[in-house]
């Protein structure tokens, strides 16, 4: 490789467009030039390659110890040859003495060439990882580039991402061009460069997206202290303020719902519950049922379920479509809840307390299981 020209504007305007640190561009520069010479002179000889900055120039030396009988012409050199270079050398000394780079063939030219830009793309792949390393757990927005079997390339700029199908919310098409917003949730290093993954399914999507949205969650004032989600159909997130003069779920509904109907927006439609959070779980339990109303709540604490009471115009609305509503709440709370109504609790005690009697026995037995039973009750 030829270095009889300056190499100071090239290192800049690698570092420039690559966004390269300069010592690794010098790194990359150094080995490329060994390279090549050790190719050229067969790895016969103990070569060294420094980059000088006053000159602009990679520059190479050649180290052969001092002896005083010359067994490897390559290696050493006799102590009389030595003292021509270096009077005051002496012998078992290393002497390092500068080669000329510029007869290096094309070969190893080319050869150079290959080493610096296997170096480069090692530092660009590197800095993609570590960048994005940092941003692990952000939203970020990106345009579709092509489609690989259900999943989605997305071009971020610096690099790509891969939103796999399953991250995807159901029913939510794109289209190449198309941008798209989501969660950074893993960065892997492969032998391909940096992979990273996105989301658009995890709970914290949406938490990311209130915190866009409201500067009091990007403050602190107002705090998320859950999220779940049955993606592209319902979400519960419960809030909490730090601040008594702020209402946490006020501050996320915003003016006239403009901050939660953006998030709805960015999420297809998606609805969204927010839910004051509250250390009493019997009332973070009646907030996160909502919009039923509940009558009365049992608390279990030792097996950590609850059983809930509601009027009997309220049942379907607590336990939601499919169990929807009652199933979210669950999550929300950590707590197992059974839904009941207020027919069905006094059913209930009546068969109950007509048993003390000793009448309908056997119908006791054989219903109160049925009638009681969590499971039948969130079928309905």
């Amino acid at each position: 490789m030829e270095t009889n020209f300056n190499l100071k504007h090239t290192i800049d305007q690698i570092v420039k467009e690559k966004g390269i640190d300069k010592d690794v561009v010098l790194e990359a520069l150094e080995q490329a030039v060994l390279t090549a010479a050790n190719k050229k002179f067969r790895n016969t000889r103990d070569l060294e390659a420094h980059y000088n900055p006053e000159i602009g120039e990679v520059e190479l030396f050649e180290f052969v110890t001092v002896v005083d009988e010359v067994q490897d012409s390559y290696k050493e050199i006799d102590l009389d040859e030595a003292r021509e270079i270096d009077p005051e050398v002496e012998v078992g000394d290393s002497l390092g003495m500068k080669m000329d780079a510029s007869g290096f063939s094309r070969i190893a030219a080319q050869t150079a060439k290959q080493v610096i830009i296997q170096k480069v793309r090692e530092a660009e792949r590197e800095t993609i990882f570590n960048e994005f390393q940092e941003r692990q757990g952000e939203v970020i927005n990106g345009v579709v580039r092509r489609f690989e079997k259900g999943d989605l390339v997305v071009d971020l700029g610096r690099a790509e991402a891969l939103l796999s199908h399953k991250e995807q919310a159901p029913r939510e098409v794109y289209r190449q061009g198309d941008r798209v917003k989501a969660l950074i949730t893993e960065i892997r290093m492969t032998t391909k460069g940096p992979q990273i993954l996105l989301s658009r399914t995890h709970p914290m999507m949406l938490a990311k997206l209130f915190e866009a949205e409201v500067p009091e969650i990007a403050e602190g004032i107002v705090e998320v202290k859950n999220v779940v989600r049955e993606p592209g159909s319902r979400a519960k997130i419960a809030v909490y303020s730090h601040d008594s003069d702020v209402d946490p779920v006020g501050a996320c509904v915003g003016m006239r719902g403009s901050r939660v109907q953006n998030v709805v927006s960015e999420l297809r439609g998606e609805k969204i519950d927010i839910i004051p959070w509250s250390e009493d779980v019997a009332r973070f339990a009646c907030n996160a049922l909502a919009p039923a109303v509940v009558s009365k709540v049992y608390v279990d604490e030792d097996n950590r379920a609850m059983e809930i009471v509601v009027a009997d115009d309220q049942l379907s609305l607590a336990i939601g479509k499919r169990g929807q509503n009652v199933r979210l709440a669950a999550k929300l709370t950590g707590w197992r809840i059974d839904i009941k109504s207020e027919t069905r609790v006094a059913e209930a005690e009546l068969l109950q307390f007509a048993s003390y009697d000793g009448t309908e026995e056997e119908a006791v037995e054989e219903e109160t299981p049925e009638e009681i039973a969590p499971t039948e009750e969130s079928e309905e």
